[in-house]
């Protein structure tokens, strides 16, 4: 892996994802260039770290009068202009429509085992509260291509862990988001290793020979 991924990473809020992804290239774990950071909103914490890893950022709000269509046409120009080779979504709370040069070119990462505990709204503490709420004994995290729906898109990878008697939504999410940590970064080195990841409709092939554990 010699040639580092081009990479705009998406965000929308305390930007822990983006965090990690930041420490990991800077330990070299991971052979990525972000090259820029989109966040909705000018509040979003993610965009400091950011900051202090001289990283180029951009606020992109949905304005009224933009259609979806519009939005997302300007969010993929800021990619294109940053030569993105992929999106990664890190928290990143909006729905977009992906334009036909970047299907099967943006992932995110869910804190929940699609296809369960996902869809519109379901993000944050709002999964972690919901998975104690209908009494699941697991919980975990799914990486998947976008598409046009919210958490729909072909499922990569997941990595489940068990919900705990005296979990709370803070713990739970604690032990899920570690998970997390692991897994974005490992599922972004497959895709750095050229032929690794294949989509065939809903089903994604990868050669677990040579994929990263």
């Amino acid at each position: 892996m010699t040639n580092k991924l081009r990479v705009v990473v998406l965000i929308s809020g305390g930007g822990t994802t983006l965090r990690n992804l930041i420490d990991c290239t800077k330990n070299k774990s991971l052979p990525i260039d972000i090259v820029g950071v989109v966040s909705s909103t000018e509040s979003a914490r993610g965009l400091l770290f950011a900051e202090g890893a001289g990283i180029p950022s951009v606020v992109l709000r949905h304005a009224k009068q933009q259609s979806l269509e519009q939005y997302s046409e300007s969010l993929f120009d800021y990619c294109r202009q940053a030569g993105a080779q992929l999106v990664v979504m890190a928290g990143w709370l909006k729905l977009l429509r992906i334009p036909e040069d970047f299907a099967d070119r943006v992932v995110n990462i869910h804190p929940a085992l699609i296809p369960a505990f996902c869809g519109q709204g379901m993000y944050g503490q709002r999964v972690h509260e919901a998975v104690l709420a209908k009494g699941a004994k697991v919980s975990g995290c799914t990486v998947h291509f976008v598409d046009n729906q919210y958490d729909h898109g072909p499922i990569i990878a997941q990595r489940a862990v068990p919900v705990l008697a005296d979990d709370t939504p803070h713990s739970l999410a604690a032990r899920v988001f570690a998970a997390e940590c692991e897994l974005y970064p490992t599922v972004l080195r497959w895709i750095v290793a050229a032929g690794k990841i294949r989509v065939e409709g809903r089903q994604v092939r990868f050669d677990t020979t040579r994929a990263d554990s």
